[in-house]
């Protein structure tokens, strides 16, 4: 017997339907293999630079410094294979566990992936990366047979300059995700990957971004206690309807205002979808003849304006086609939402106060960088839970090339890492079908 009564159709980013009457639950975190999968996998899966290690070596110019006199000249990416193979043979527990080793761009790189039994056997999602780091460095050592007293030049090539610094600052092993020193606080780790990184990941698939960008915040609020008991419902409608596209409602309004319309088309669209719903309803008309709304189920209208905000950044950057304008985006379509309907805006406000600081960090007076950096660990934007990133990453996905900081720049390590798996290329159809397959059960 389901917890919520909530049942969906979901739709894929061509308004495809792809599963029939879903249980809620069926999208859980808790529930659904194919979420539970990619968040296992961004801790499990890691970047090796052979080439950047090799170079370093070389020339001993490592983690921002040069050292001279203890250079190491070994050919790493010609014995891409052979190194491959050492670090397989030393992060596997047993034959079967999923231990996995891909050669890239002609031996130049390394993606690991490590077993479920090693992060299993901790509690910190850093045992991908210190693994793996770990691994390479010994293989390197004992393949090449480097002398004792050259042995930390390798580490230092591999780690950086850790631990003199709490990241792991020059290392030519990456992971998605950050240090959890560098964590606002519990939980925030998958919330502290930068939209630019998801714009990769779906090669600038709009619809594909808000999905993955939605599980990372909904799964981040499972983690640090924010869904439970009388606000999961409010979650997991936001990951449905918002990240999903339930009921087709975000592509469908997208369809309707993406040639002509405006932010405000896209609400007056909002509006009469939540009215035919049932979602919203007059609760009182003004003398003036304006209209104060009202809803017996508030979550769900949560999640019906966090679909809006979406639709109004696509409908609205897709037509600048400039990434620049989504904090504003978000600030006005909020604010147009609330004096139109009476009701809260996004997340009962805080996407509104969000879109505020973030207009003036991302390209106002401050300008400390283009939105594609800001993630949900960001100062600025960490306010708005579960909703407000994934229509960063929209704006970003939809950006036609206008800012300093393009995911070409900051993410095509990420892609190349994560590019070819299924789970982060096309989360709406991966998370779907096991929605679908799990239907009857929950």
């Amino acid at each position: 017997m389901p917890k919520y009564k909530d049942v969906i159709d979901l739709y894929d980013d061509n308004g495809k339907r792809i599963a029939k009457q879903i249980p809620l639950e069926a999208i859980s975190p808790l529930r659904n293999n194919a979420i539970k999968k990619i968040a296992s996998l961004s801790k499990r899966t890691i970047a090796v630079n052979l080439a950047g290690i090799e170079k370093a070596l070389k020339t001993g110019n490592m983690a921002g410094a040069m050292i001279k006199g203890k250079e190491i000249d070994i050919k790493l990416v010609d014995n891409a294979k052979k190194i491959a193979s050492i670090v397989k043979e030393k992060v596997q527990v047993t034959s079967d566990d999923g231990t996995s080793v891909s050669i890239k761009a002609d031996g130049k790189s390394l993606v690991v992936i490590v077993p479920e039994a090693r992060t299993d056997a901790g509690v910190e999602y850093t045992t991908g990366f210190t693994a793996v780091a770990s691994a390479v460095t010994e293989a390197i050592i004992d393949e090449f047979k480097v002398p004792m007293y050259k042995a930390n030049m390798v580490k230092g090539a591999v780690w950086g300059r850790y631990p003199q610094t709490v990241g792991f600052d020059g290392a030519n092993v990456k992971s998605i995700l950050d240090v959890p020193q560098n964590n606002e606080g519990a939980g925030y780790a998958l919330r502290n990957i930068m939209a630019n990184h998801v714009v990769a990941l779906v090669n600038k698939n709009a619809m594909q971004g808000v999905a993955l960008s939605s599980i990372f915040e909904q799964c981040g609020a499972y983690e640090m206690g924010d869904a439970i008991g009388n606000f999961e419902r409010s979650h997991l409608l936001g990951l449905a309807y918002q990240g999903l596209n339930a009921n087709n409602i975000l592509y469908s309004i997208v369809k309707k205002n993406g040639k002509t319309g405006t932010v405000g088309t896209v609400i007056e669209t909002l509006m009469a979808r939540a009215i035919d719903d049932g979602v919203i309803h007059v609760k009182e008309t003004l003398p003036s003849g304006y209209k104060v709304y009202t809803t017996k189920d508030l979550p769900l209208w949560n999640a019906y304006a966090a679909v809006g905000q979406v639709a109004a950044v696509m409908v609205n950057v897709g037509a600048a086609r400039a990434a620049q304008g989504v904090p504003g985006t978000v600030l006005y379509y909020n604010d147009l939402l609330e004096h139109e309907t009476g009701l809260p805006g996004t997340d009962y406000g805080r996407s509104e106060g969000v879109g505020v600081g973030m207009s003036f960090f991302s390209h106002s007076i401050y300008g400390g960088g283009g939105p594609g950096l800001f993630h949900g660990n960001h100062v600025v934007t960490r306010h708005s839970k579960g909703v407000l990133i994934p229509a960063v990453t929209a704006a970003n996905c939809l950006d036609g090339g206008t800012q300093t900081f393009s995911p070409e720049a900051t993410s095509g390590l990420i892609k190349e890492v994560f590019g070819d798996m299924a789970e982060f290329r096309s989360p709406i159809q991966v998370v779907g079908a096991e929605a679908k397959k799990i239907a009857k059960k929950v």
